[in-house]
């Protein structure tokens, strides 16, 4: 149990990491928030920000292993992958792969539903009393279908979500335009989920809780973490390009980037990029007033300050290679098939990194006995999951009872 005066070292200023680090100064403890970029940028910065409290389900779903190829000769369809890449990938594929069964999928969204199913509600306790609070907005999120024989085809997806307490309304023929005029005559039926919402600037977001955070005390240091020192085991300093910071605990939560600071700690995270994708209309007309899963291209489409952001897709290929220009074409075509209406200005592009495991589940909780924590791996839920991840994380670390069992996301479970 903390002391409430450790001095604790937050690695990574995405949303998780600026979650994390706000809860532990309400609990008690200084913190020193550490990234070599400002707070808010990369994945956090890029994601379709939408708070989907019913994305429990992963990507590995049945069939899956059957369907892959298929789907990476469809100009249409929403995976890629860098051939080039695939004999590095491979070792890492089979074992991600071998999880796209129906039990594992049960099991896996038992582990993800209870960091993601509250999500609207554990963003308003993240704002409670402040500035990023008004960017957060409370709105449906809808699956946009070509027709109901789609959504049946989806049935067991939709239980499993049942499971999890999200039934949705479903809407057809031509209330699809009357609930969204913007939706083009290629959309036939809805499936509508109530208490979700979305984050109008992600990347404004995660800066404006990174003030929030440096307003309560917190401070903020930009610089590229190298090494940590652990002395008798324990954690004592994280070492930095501009030299060591001395510390009682620390937390590494930089996405993609947490896998060499986790081999300094003997473990092997079996962790890949699923690059992802955006496009970000700006000045939209004519688009949608909420988020919606645009299903034939697996994307969504939400409004945002400066624009209509699509966002999505799922490419397998390092960390290196540069982005490629099928996806952002797919995406392209997917939009205007779904926002007929639509106008806006410039198109800017985007592609990043978001740190999947093999199993799909995020890393939580203490590495060994070191005093040092984990928190990364949420493949692409990290703006819907990182305020619960900050919350369970910071509770965990200062003595705060929680109801949620972190079993699931044990970091030495891969060894």
């Amino acid at each position: 149990m903390s002391t409430h005066q450790d001095h604790v070292v937050v690695i990574g200023a995405g949303i998780v990491g600026v979650s994390t680090a706000i809860w532990l100064r309400r609990y008690g403890a200084a913190v020193t928030l550490v990234d070599r970029a400002p707070p808010g940028e990369g994945t956090s910065h890029g994601n379709g920000g939408v708070l989907a409290a019913c994305a429990m389900l992963p990507v590995t779903a049945p069939g899956l292993i059957r369907k892959a190829p298929g789907m990476l000769l469809d100009r249409d369809a929403p995976l890629f992958l860098k051939w080039a890449y695939l004999p590095r990938l491979l070792p890492w594929l089979m074992k991600y792969l071998s999880h796209a069964n129906a039990p594992d999928t049960r099991r896996l969204a038992q582990g993800l539903s209870p960091i993601v199913s509250d999500s609207v509600d554990q963003h308003m306790a993240l704002t409670d009393g402040l500035s990023a609070r008004s960017f957060v907005v409370p709105s449906d999120y809808a699956y946009a279908y070509a027709n109901r024989a789609d959504f049946d085809a989806d049935a067991s997806s939709w239980a499993l979500r049942a499971e999890h307490g999200f039934t949705p309304r479903l809407i057809e023929g031509a209330a699809v335009q009357e609930y969204e005029p913007a939706l083009g005559p290629s959309i036939h039926c809805l499936a509508v989920m109530q208490d979700h919402g979305h984050v109008r600037d992600p990347g404004g977001y995660v800066k404006a809780l990174a003030k929030d955070f440096e307003a309560m005390g917190g401070v903020i240091r930009q610089t590229a973490v190298q090494d940590v020192t652990l002395t008798d085991g324990r954690i004592t300093e994280v070492l930095t390009a501009d030299g060591p910071i001395a510390c009682d605990r620390a937390v590494i939560a930089s996405g993609i980037w947490s896998g060499p600071l986790m081999k300094k700690l003997d473990l092997n995270i079996p962790l890949e990029s699923e690059r992802g994708y955006h496009i970000v209309f700006q000045g939209a007309q004519n688009g949608p007033r909420m988020p919606f899963m645009i299903q034939s291209g697996k994307f969504v489409a939400t409004p945002m300050d400066d624009g209509l952001r699509c966002a999505g897709i799922v490419e397998f290929g390092g960390l290196d290679a540069p982005p490629s220009r099928a996806p952002f074409e797919l995406l392209r075509r997917h939009v205007k098939r779904a926002f007929p209406g639509l106008t806006h200005g410039e198109e800017v592009e985007w592609m990043g990194h978001r740190p999947a495991t093999t199993d799909s589940l995020p890393l939580i909780g203490q590495v060994r006995e070191t005093g040092i924590y984990a928190a990364f791996g949420h493949q692409h839920i990290g703006l819907t999951a990182g305020p619960k991840t900050g919350r369970l994380l910071a509770g965990l670390m200062t003595g705060q009872p929680s109801n949620t069992d972190l079993t699931p996301y044990q970091p030495g479970r891969f060894t």
